[in-house]
């Protein structure tokens, strides 16, 4: 008889689960479970467990601007689940907020961040058998790492972008957060008074919401309407905007309804959509970090995707948007002019987009875009027409060569001329590099080498915005290469390379480079070189030694362990060689 109580237990437990992954009712006859006498502690009666259990991942933070303005999205995204029958509950993930980190230790943990924000989003919505989850998140990583755990875990999922900052004011300039990275180079080569430092540092943050060009924030978030993980039109909103608060509790409402359906995130995230959406990245001008993040965002999908996938749509579709950094204006200024679909509908028009590619809304992204004119306004100039386009090409190359047998990006739009051939300037940390930045120690003509500052040399690839940022303030962002096994900001342009692969602290090529050495970066050709013949590269790989890891212990240290490298999207749970 114990058998067949414990095979009771067993079909009991097992039906309990389906209930709360499917949403539907324990079966009549069998006990009530203890599971639901915990739920009822917070607030849920008789007819709520028939209801699908909703999950919200929240990423509000007072810390930083991108997330402050969480809080009202989710309040609303609650109240409209609620009302479309659904019993939502709230969770958090932590965030790590670029742009205060920038310079500093705390800006290694950024890239690890959206590692623990797809960890922990999948540990609450599987430890919980929750039925669904919306995303609410605001800085960098919170859009991939959410992305990554809704692609791994396979319940129905949407994105609810946080929205853009406005644009700063001073003496009539518009700024972003970069303006006052670049305001050091200037002030510290002479070419910025101090009023105006100030001025710009004082008022580059008017309000909430992430970074205002097209970096990284705004990159991933225009993307995911893209890859039909977002509502069109959401992602360029100004957080402080009343629509953004309606788009968060239309997200809501729309995947209750794919709850319905069935709807999951690997029936969108395909091969087909990630194409869509790196088309989006490629038009609008956006940032490298895209490049890791597909990367990363295709593995956890099960999606077969390389580094040269994003060569071969750079080849095919032009840059249409005049956004910073190398353009003229910001996140808001693109959603009045049209924003994503307006740019979607182009790309359709001109045969480089899918459009029978399936959306959240459970209609295709030709269905959605059936309203939408073909043509941009007249009246602006934020979304160039096809015939007219900002480059002809897109603006993240893949380059190769012996110092990036696997690959590195460079972003090549804004430059004159995206070729150098110079005496390469080595140091192994950024902050070296910034320190000889603004004593002025670097020249037009240099090459720039920072290394060990990869996924597992820093550990955790820190952006390069403040050296980038200061050449760009001394006048040198044409005239200097830099080339880094880290990466950039989104707000980074200029002659700069990030993602060399193989890194140096496993003993890439980029580990092997001497002050003076000649180095060529030639984004025509596809090609970044080290002018070193290969007998003496191999005398330099022999008398080369790995350095000691520069954490031993916590979260930093098992990063290093297990991240992979930046060719295969700096990911941690997939093949680390």
């Amino acid at each position: 008889m114990k058998w067949i109580a414990s095979l009771a237990a067993l079909t009991c437990i097992e039906t309990i689960m389906a209930y709360n992954r499917r949403s539907k009712l324990i079966t009549q006859g069998i006990p009530r479970s203890p599971n639901r006498a915990m739920l009822r502690a917070v607030g849920f009666g008789d007819r709520d467990f028939e209801k699908p259990i909703v999950g919200v991942a929240n990423g509000h933070s007072t810390m930083n601007p991108c997330n402050a303005g969480i809080q009202p999205l989710v309040d609303r995204a609650m109240d409209a689940l609620k009302s479309a029958g659904a019993m939502p509950q709230v969770f958090g993930f932590p965030t790590v907020t670029d742009g205060i980190g920038m310079g500093t230790e705390g800006m290694k943990y950024s890239l690890v961040s959206r590692e623990v924000i797809a960890d922990s989003i999948e540990v609450a919505v599987q430890g919980q058998l929750m039925d669904g989850v919306v995303c609410v998140g605001g800085c960098d990583k919170n859009m991939p790492g959410s992305m990554m755990a809704m692609a791994r875990i396979n319940v129905p999922g949407i994105f609810v972008y946080a929205g853009t900052i406005l644009p700063g004011q001073w003496k009539g300039q518009a700024l972003t957060i970069v303006s006052p990275f670049e305001a050091v180079g200037a002030f510290t080569a002479g070419k910025m008074s101090k009023e105006d430092y100030d001025g710009i540092e004082r008022n580059a943050c008017p309000s909430v919401g992430a970074c205002g060009g097209q970096y990284t924030a705004n990159t991933m978030s225009s993307s995911f309407e893209a890859l039909g993980m977002s509502l069109l039109g959401s992602s360029q909103m100004a957080s402080p905007d009343a629509e953004k608060a309606d788009s968060a509790a239309e997200s809501a409402r729309v995947l209750v309804n794919a709850i319905k359906h069935d709807l999951k995130p690997r029936d969108i995230i395909t091969r087909n959509a990630i194409e869509n959406a790196i088309s989006l990245v490629m038009a609008t001008g956006g940032s490298t970090n895209a490049v890791l993040h597909y990367l990363a965002i295709a593995s956890a999908a099960g999606v077969e995707w390389t580094i040269d996938d994003f060569e071969r749509i750079r080849k095919r579709v032009p840059v249409l948007c005049n956004l910073k950094p190398s353009g003229q204006y910001v996140a808001v200024d693109f959603h009045r002019a049209g924003g994503v679909p307006q740019v979607l509908k182009i790309l359709l028009d001109h045969g480089v987009l899918h459009g029978d590619c399936v959306t959240i809304t459970g209609r295709t992204v030709a269905e959605e875009l059936e309203d939408i004119p073909p043509e941009p306004r007249a009246d602006q100039d934020v979304i160039r027409p096809w015939s007219k386009p900002m480059y002809a090409h897109g603006h993240l190359a893949i380059l190769r060569g012996n110092l990036a047998p696997e690959g590195c990006v460079a972003k090549i739009t804004g430059l004159k001329n995206p070729s150098i051939t110079g005496p390469a300037r080595v140091f192994d940390s950024e902050p070296q590099a910034m320190d000889a930045i603004l004593a002025e120690r670097i020249k037009a003509g240099d090459v720039i080498v920072i290394r060990y500052e990869g996924p597992k040399g820093g550990p955790g690839m820190q952006e390069m915005l403040a050296p980038t940022s200061a050449l760009i303030g001394q006048g040198l962002g044409e005239s200097v290469g830099l080339i880094t096994d880290g990466r950039f900001s989104g707000g980074t342009w200029g002659m700069v390379v990030g993602h060399v692969a193989p890194e140096a602290f496993v003993g890439g090529t980029i580990a092997l480079i001497r002050e003076g050495d000649s180095i060529t970066i030639d984004a025509n050709k596809l090609l970044i070189q080290l002018n070193v013949a290969d007998d003496e590269l191999a005398k330099r790989r022999a008398q080369w030694k790995p350095p000691a890891p520069r954490y031993t212990q916590g979260v930093m240290a098992k990063y290093l362990r297990n991240v992979s490298t930046a060719s295969k999207g700096a990911i941690t749970d997939g093949d680390v060689a």
